[in-house]
């Protein structure tokens, strides 16, 4: 965790395709695009590693480039969120549902950021 503006944040990380990413972008580096109706979930994961292989294995294979991005949200409003174990140890994830999306990325501190980048 680290202290923003007398505020504690949590990093999380977000493995995403281009297309994402170009939203992001749109939304100047500062939200996440509205949830899809086929996505009633947002799956930030709380490991790199975790996401680097997602990103790698995954988005590369489905639409030839995968991103991950990192971005840091107010602790105390994640608590709401409780951690999921989608796999192994590591495999931790957050299930932010959509209808709760807008206030989460209300909750986002900073600009999201493009930490690795996979083709």
């Amino acid at each position: 965790m680290s202290v923003t503006s007398q505020q504690t944040t949590t990093p999380l990380w977000r493995p995403t395709g281009p297309k994402e990413l170009e939203l992001v972008r749109e939304l100047d580096w500062r939200a996440w695009p509205p949830r899809l109706p086929e996505q009633p979930i947002f799956y930030p994961v709380l490991d790199e590693d975790y996401a680097v292989k997602i990103a790698r294995d995954w988005n590369v294979k489905h639409s030839g480039a995968g991103f991950v991005t990192r971005f840091e949200v107010e602790s105390g409003f994640l608590r709401r969120y409780p951690v999921r174990q989608a796999g192994g140890r590591t495999i931790l994830e957050l299930w932010v549902p959509a209808e709760e999306f807008d206030e989460f990325n209300a909750h986002i501190i900073g600009r999201i950021q493009v930490v690795h980048e996979f083709h």
